[in-house]
């Protein structure tokens, strides 16, 4: 992995805001409705090659496919990776488990409203009925194949890929199959390593993407208490420390977030109760939120933590959930005010989050979510030239 030896390299989550065309192909297949499939790989390596010269062109250093070969959400996609699972309609709305939450429960008519207007995506709950393996090798290589080709026609310093942590994976899934959850939660660990050291083995970062990691507190406390929740969250690292287990952890990146909703997140845990289970993650990189209002002033947090030797931080500074585009210089200060602490060497300039959460789910619309890359990439020029003089301009 790569580290900002002579200026202030630049990245983001991983998930970009998918093209209609792709996206009418990918309505279709979700739909279970006929579609061309060969009109359908054409249009998904095309938009691919699309989307890479678009982030290189933006000035982003690091990049990835946008996920567009991923045809439901980050966490959800595992439905079509993994075997084990099956998919039954949530009976009851009120028992929908992506409608619970302190926040949801303090701020319930600003959530019914929100509702209103973009429904939660997911109208099934993933059942587990038999034993997890993976079986999405022909999908993975597809992605890897259409990722090199872009590549091929851009000048970046580094390809990543975005995929689940094992704690994210299929979130508020159920067990019918395994003898307890952690039982669960290790199968699924073993199984999505394939798919960990696959996009490693093929020359790629992998980024492990994981809000369900942060999010679980405002989902568990109350009733349960904080000292229950830490235990949780240091059980899910050791998980996804046993599925990189023998992988390079310098190939390795880890994004923890508190959810992309747009909501007031006023119950979201504080970074600097979690920090040291977060930094026991055997990785090379984490990729974590900080520029939005709720979670700026976490950057202090770095005042009293270290990174391991050879780690890198990738701070959110620049926003996915407002359409205001950050003025490069504030940019700038964010990256500044971090590099004086762990070393410039050791920061590179990312996102919050994902501008988009599946294939019609957005945060921001597309001209402005490339307006964002591109100021993140001048303040990130701004930045170098104060870190390293003139001549890093």
């Amino acid at each position: 992995m790569k580290h900002s030896t002579d200026r202030i390299l630049t990245t983001h989550v991983g998930s970009l805001i998918r093209p209609q065309d792709l996206q009418d192909f990918l309505r279709l297949k979700q739909g279970g409705k006929p579609y061309d499939e060969q009109g359908f790989q054409a249009c998904l390596t095309k938009s691919v090659a699309e989307v890479v010269k678009r982030q290189a062109d933006a000035g982003i250093d690091v990049v990835s496919d946008g996920e567009f070969g991923k045809s439901i959400s980050w966490a959800q996609y595992a439905l079509t990776r993994l075997s084990g699972f099956e998919r039954r309609p949530i009976a009851d709305d009120k028992a929908n488990p992506f409608k619970r939450g302190a926040d949801r429960t303090k701020f319930a008519e600003f959530y019914a409203e929100l509702d209103a207007k973009e429904a939660p995506s997911t109208v099934t709950e993933a059942i587990c009925t038999g034993p997890i393996t993976y079986t999405g090798n022909d999908e993975l290589l597809r992605d890897i194949a259409n990722f090199k080709a872009a590549l091929k026609n851009v000048n970046v310093e580094e390809a990543f890929l975005p995929v689940a942590a094992p704690s994210s994976v299929i979130p508020d899934r159920k067990n019918e199959y395994y003898k307890n959850d952690e039982e669960l939660q290790l199968a699924i660990a073993d199984a999505m390593r394939t798919e960990y050291k696959t996009i490693i083995d093929a020359g790629f970062l992998v980024q492990l993407d994981d809000a369900r990691s942060a999010v679980t507190f405002d989902r568990m406390v109350p009733p349960a208490s904080f000292a229950d929740y830490k235990k949780w969250l240091e059980k899910q690292i050791e998980i996804m420390n046993h599925a990189l287990e023998g992988l390079p952890r310098e190939r390795v990146r880890y994004h923890i977030c508190w959810g992309s909703w747009p909501g007031p997140h006023t119950s979201d845990v504080a970074l600097k109760d979690i920090v040291d289970v977060v930094l026991k993650a055997n990785v090379g990189a984490f990729v974590i939120e900080g520029a939005n209002p709720r979670h700026e002033h976490e950057w202090k947090v770095w005042k009293d933590v270290k990174l391991g030797d050879g780690q890198v931080l990738i701070p959110g500074v620049i926003s996915h959930a407002t359409n205001v585009v950050e003025h490069p210089e504030l940019v700038a200060e964010r990256i500044v005010r971090l590099a004086n602490i762990v070393g410039r060497e050791n920061v590179i300039g990312g996102t919050d989050c994902g501008f988009a959460q599946g294939p019609f789910y957005r945060r921001v619309h597309p001209s402005i979510e490339w307006a964002k890359l591109e100021a993140l990439a001048e303040g990130a020029r701004i930045a170098s030239r104060e870190l390293w003089g003139k001549a890093a301009a």
